[in-house]
């Protein structure tokens, strides 16, 4: 079963949320949260695996909560919810760990789909989509975190760069595994090191870091 905590402020969305995950099979919502200062005791309580996070809040809003989440030992997933797709808080909300974001008018099934994909440590996001929300809502890089990602990158092995330049591209597992002559284990093994290497939550990170360096 996927446990999954809702966070929102408006009790009608937890609601309709929770009547929408209960009737799966496969899922079980664990707890509610009606503001970001919650979040912390509400999964240490109910041990979640998923977090659906609203960013707006009254007194701490979901991208301070979700990066309180990120520094727990064991932290759960987020999604974060937002009204708008072109809410500048969505890069950040990436940047701090968020496997990805869904709008509040998703279609049940996507939400489904989405909760499913990261309860599985995947990323939400297609890697089509990633890059195109990269691109739409990121605009350009500051000098000094492009100088910071250049900086990064270099300090990888020239394969690992040319993976995490391929994630950058919004390219599969399989796309990578064909372009650059790898079984589909070894880029998994490849995605999976510079998870670890660079200290990050997943593949939306790494793209998210291949942009800053100019390279998308």
């Amino acid at each position: 079963m996927i446990r999954v905590l809702i966070v929102d402020d408006d009790a009608l969305v937890r609601a309709g949320l929770a009547m929408m995950l209960d009737g799966v099979e496969d899922v079980v919502v664990v707890g509610e949260a009606a503001d970001g200062d919650q979040v912390p005791a509400a999964v240490r309580e109910h041990g979640p695996d998923v977090v659906l996070m609203d960013i707006r809040m009254p007194r701490v809003d979901g991208l301070v909560a979700t990066e309180k989440l990120r520094v727990m030992a064991q932290p759960p997933e987020v999604i974060v919810l937002t009204t708008f797709d072109s809410d500048e808080n969505v890069l950040r909300a990436l940047r701090c760990g968020a496997s990805g974001f869904l709008l509040k008018d998703t279609p049940p099934a996507e939400i489904m789909h989405a909760v499913r994909r990261v309860a599985a440590g995947e990323p939400m996001l297609s890697p089509g989509v990633t890059r195109t929300l990269i691109t739409h809502i990121a605009g350009g890089s500051g000098t000094d975190r492009k100088g910071r990602a250049e900086s990064t990158l270099e300090s990888l092995s020239e394969r690992e760069v040319e993976v995490a330049l391929a994630i950058g591209q919004g390219k599969s597992n399989a796309e990578i595994g064909a372009e650059l002559y790898m079984s589909l284990a070894t880029v998994k093994a490849y995605v999976s090191r510079l998870l670890t290497k660079l200290d990050m939550n997943n593949r939306v990170q790494i793209a998210l870091l291949v942009h800053d360096a100019g390279h998308i």
